[in-house]
């Protein structure tokens, strides 16, 4: 029992030179922290403020009370809930149909081998590596063809595309990495290949999928530039193409402390994604599966 405690405390040693070694990116993430918090508490102060009172700088005095109003008139009258509603929907579909492909074409592409398996690994880096800048011109005249077409629809679709090159090359690992005698014996019992990916190997790789369907997640519900080009009318924005219309709309309504309102609720998911999910991401990006 002695050696037991010894060795435990030997564990659990510091080593300061290592961690003298590291203090300059300690400082550095709790200044960016510092600087981090400070302007969430900010805009969430602002949330609960009066105009007058953020032009001039009393966000945290309150001297009229916490207004909780402004939440109620940016889901209301600033058509929050809509642009929340049109998010919510456009980044569940997207990261379903996005993991729909990508994880067959992931395993597919990691487990078997011919002629133009690197080709298309190749093309897949190539397509992620492509600004979205770049080829919005012909993705647009593709898209003017499709005249009877919904524009949610062809976002939703677009969002699909955008997040299959990352998705599948994300996956591509974790499939490697399975012991191949998983399909040997589901072929002993008879089981499909189809039947051993659904049923076996895509399982085996939920962390990773988790992990990559909240990065999915979070791209879509955050995307502005191909957002504001194919949905920028108000009945199908997302909310990044809200905010800016709610923007817009102060030239002419003040309502400053309600656009604060809309900024805490449009960050909201985003950050409770994060807080909860912490660990899964951390375990999806570190781990895999087990190596054969």
């Amino acid at each position: 029992m002695g050696f037991r405690k010894k060795d435990k405390s030997i564990a659990h040693k510091i080593n300061w030179k290592k961690e003298a070694a590291m203090l300059p990116g300690y400082i550095i993430i709790l200044i960016w922290i510092g600087f981090t918090a400070a302007f969430l508490l900010w805009i969430l102060g602002a949330s609960l403020s009066t105009t007058p009172e953020i032009m001039q700088g009393k966000v945290f005095k309150f001297e009229t009370g916490l207004h909780f109003e402004n939440y109620a008139l940016a889901w209301s009258q600033q058509n929050v809930a809509r642009y929340f509603a049109n998010s919510l929907l456009y980044s569940i579909a997207g990261c379903f149909f996005t993991i729909l492909i990508s994880a067959p074409a992931s395993y597919v592409l990691s487990r078997y081998k011919f002629i133009c398996n690197k080709i298309i690994k190749s093309s897949l880096i190539v397509a992620m590596s492509v600004p979205a800048v770049m080829i919005v011109l012909p993705i647009y005249a593709i898209t003017a063809s499709w005249r009877n077409a919904p524009d949610r629809l062809i976002f939703t679709v677009l969002m699909i595309f955008f997040r299959v090159p990352y998705t599948t090359v994300y996956l591509l690992n974790f499939f490697a990495t399975l012991s191949r005698s998983y399909e040997e014996a589901a072929a002993i019992d008879g089981c499909s290949p189809a039947g051993t990916f659904w049923r076996i190997m895509f399982p085996l790789v939920q962390p990773a999928l988790v992990t990559v369907t909240i990065f999915n997640f979070l791209g879509i519900w955050n995307e502005f530039f191909m957002a504001l080009i194919f949905a920028s009318s108000q009945s199908v924005a997302p909310v990044g193409v809200g905010l800016l219309q709610i923007v817009n709309s102060m030239r002419y309504t003040g309502q400053y402390g309600a656009l604060f309102a809309a900024v805490i609720i449009v960050f909201l998911p985003t950050f409770l994604l994060y807080i909860f999910l912490s660990e899964k991401i951390i375990a999806g990006v570190t781990g895999g599966g087990v190596k054969g």
